[in-house]
Parts: structure tokens; sequence; C-alpha cells
């Protein structure tokens, strides 16, 4: 997952602001195509449980998996939040 310190910071933020955090699943360790698959399809049911998600922007770039969790997001009716974060 790209820019993990950035998500890790932000989830700590949110869930001690008393936030539920169902954040995608970071292992730091290369996946197999089918266990990248599997953690996908882990996230997409995580987002089918949640009110909203937050899309977290860092300069800009939004990735091909991001894409499809926001369409799947509104698929669902789920709120879609975006934050624009800095990678520092």
């Amino acid at each position: 997952m790209r820019f993990q310190e950035v998500f890790a910071r932000l989830e700590s933020e949110l869930a001690l602001a008393g936030h539920v955090v169902l954040a995608p699943t970071s292992l730091g360790v290369h996946l197999t195509e089918e266990q990248d698959a599997l953690l996908g399809r882990i996230h997409l049911h995580k987002i089918a449980m949640s009110d909203r998600i937050l899309v977290v922007n860092v300069g800009g770039y939004l990735g091909a998996s991001t894409r499809r969790e926001i369409a799947r997001a509104q698929a669902l009716g789920v709120l879609v939040t975006y934050l624009e974060a800095h990678d520092d």
C-alpha cells in the first residue's frame, strides 16, 4: 500500500477521536496475487459495513484500487469524503 505511514498516522488519530476505523490491511510483506486479491475482497466487505469512507488523497494520487473502492461505496450508498494529506 502506498503512503502506509500516512494511513497509519490518520488511523491512530481517528481512533483516538472515537471513530471505529476499518482500514485496508497492510502486512508490510510481499503478497502473492491470490493473497492480494483476498485482502482486496475483504476490504470491499469492510466498505459495505461502513457508514462512510474517507479517501486519503496524498499529492493528488488516487490509484486503481482506490477508485474501485469509491465506486463500491457509491453503489452501496456509503458516504464518501475526501481528505488531502501530505506525506511528511
